[in-house]
């Protein structure tokens, strides 16, 4: 079989998790079976579908590095296909035109509550005559499409992942509705998402269709239609939810959902992808937890996919994410951080890339997240400093100052300070004051950073001397004691 499968978001907001897990287990699985990833939109809801959301939800995948070698097809330019779908079944008795008006429903709907019934359509205009179609027309009802459902017809299939399914034809709601009501001259209106589907996956001749549990039921209904309208049916698996803390199904509320949001955060998008990955699917090597979206296509199957919800974990992401950013290449991590101290406001500090790339160096270790670079960088830049409580004390310490002085007093001017050098000041200080190394290292990094925590002193006082900032900055401390 040649392997086809697609994810079809919807561009009524930015790309989510949900969708883009998805998307990687699609990428994996067409990868590994050689097939073809398709892109399709499904922008049939007029109102809320926008440009700019199917714009982020390509640029998204692309960032993520799922490439699709199809598409995008886009549902609002397919209208005469999903019409000429709806025709055929008409002409074969299989659906039918519906004249409810929403009244209707809704006194159907509120009596089937009063009498402790799930609600369902009861298909009380399957049948009409000509003569009811015609004088509901004349009263100006404009009608919906309805496909029938035979109340007493099994629907089951073979889920790739969860094993036998079976659904009554009775569960699914009565006759359902594939087109809305037409507007103006039109025989009937826009078609919809069960038809449009489909219809899509004929056309395209998807043989796989990957996608999220909460589509479980929508795919009962659409066998239905696979066979009405005379295709094969393709191979469904429907993978776990993406669940928070508490085991619910993650949204808004949980904060971060977006992409473009995790982006922000300064996560990178092979970490990200690696995460989604593992959130449903397990290696055969359960200890693996790096791997390239590559690497992980050459071992993926959906037989390895699990049924419970995958539980997102914050701290897994960081973990994953620090793995990437302390392989990565300092040219390569300068360039990406770049942005960020730009954003923090020290653009005018960053135009020397030699040293930039060397404080980076520094501060690489300590990085979770691409954002973290602000925190862990901001006692470095500039020729003066803030003094926090903790370095405000140290330096009233007695017999602070009288290091201090004695420290500048040695410094080389040379930009081509070293690490050793520093420290070899460091020990001649400690010998002629005659006190503990200790008591020296905390005075300078008090005078040279504001604070008594921070990146290691000696490279940090090499790059603050490269800019002549230590100077200054240790004749700041001095005058405050």
């Amino acid at each position: 079989m040649t392997v086809r499968v697609r994810i079809a978001p919807s561009p009524t907001g930015n790309l989510h998790i949900g969708t883009a897990r998805t998307a990687v287990f699609n990428w994996l699985f067409a990868h590994h079976h050689g097939g073809t990833f398709v892109l399709r939109v499904e922008d049939t809801d007029l109102e809320r579908s926008k440009p700019e959301y199917t714009e982020n939800i390509k640029t998204g995948l692309q960032w993520l590095g799922l490439h699709w070698d199809e598409g995008p097809f886009f549902q609002t330019q397919r209208l005469d296909q999903y019409k000429a779908a709806i025709q055929t079944l008409l002409d074969q008795g299989l659906a039918y035109r519906c004249y409810c008006t929403p009244a209707e429903l809704e006194a159907m709907r509120e009596q089937q509550k009063a009498n402790n019934q799930a609600p369902r359509y009861d298909n009380r205009h399957r049948n009409l005559t000509e003569a009811q179609r015609a004088e509901f027309e004349a009263q100006g009802r404009k009608p919906v499409i309805r496909f029938k459902i035979d109340d007493a017809q099994q629907i089951v299939w073979q889920d790739l992942i969860r094993g036998t399914m079976t659904w009554k034809g009775s569960d699914l709601g009565g006759d359902m509705v594939i087109a809305r009501t037409p507007e103006g001259n039109e025989s009937f209106g826009q078609p919809l998402y069960n038809l449009a589907v489909v219809v899509d996956d004929i056309d395209m001749q998807i043989s796989h269709v990957i996608r999220g549990e909460d589509h479980i039921a929508n795919t009962a209904k659409q066998i239905l239609l696979y066979e009405a309208l005379g295709a094969a049916v393709p191979q469904f698996a429907h993978t776990p939810l993406i669940l928070n803390q508490e085991g619910r199904k993650l949204s808004k509320r949980d904060g971060v959902t977006s992409i473009d949001d995790f982006r922000q955060m300064g996560f990178l998008p092979q970490a990200i992808a690696n995460y989604m990955s593992l959130l449903g699917w397990t290696p055969t090597d359960s200890t693996q937890e790096i791997f390239t979206l590559e690497e992980a296509a050459k071992e993926f199957s959906l037989e390895r996919v699990n049924k419970a919800g995958a539980k997102f974990d914050w701290d897994k992401l960081d973990w994953i994410n620090a793995q990437y950013l302390h392989k990565m290449p300092i040219p390569a991590l300068t360039d990406l951080l770049i942005p960020y101290l730009q954003a923090a406001g020290y653009g005018d500090y960053l135009g020397d890339r030699p040293w930039l790339e060397s404080l980076i160096t520094l501060v690489a270790p300590s990085l979770t997240r691409l954002a973290d670079v602000t925190q862990e960088t901001r006692l470095l830049f500039g020729d003066s400093i803030t003094l926090d409580e903790k370095a405000t004390a140290q330096l009233q310490t007695e017999g602070v100052k009288a290091i201090l002085q004695e420290v500048l007093q040695n410094i080389q001017t040379s930009t081509d300070f070293t690490p050793d050098e520093a420290k070899a000041l460091i020990n001649q200080v400690t010998k002629a004051h005659g006190v503990k190394k200790g008591v020296v290292m905390k005075s300078m990094r008090a005078g040279l950073m504001g604070e008594l925590q921070g990146p290691d002193l000696m490279q940090s006082w090499v790059l603050l001397h490269q800019k002549g900032w230590d100077i200054e900055r240790l004749n700041q401390a001095i005058a405050s004691i």
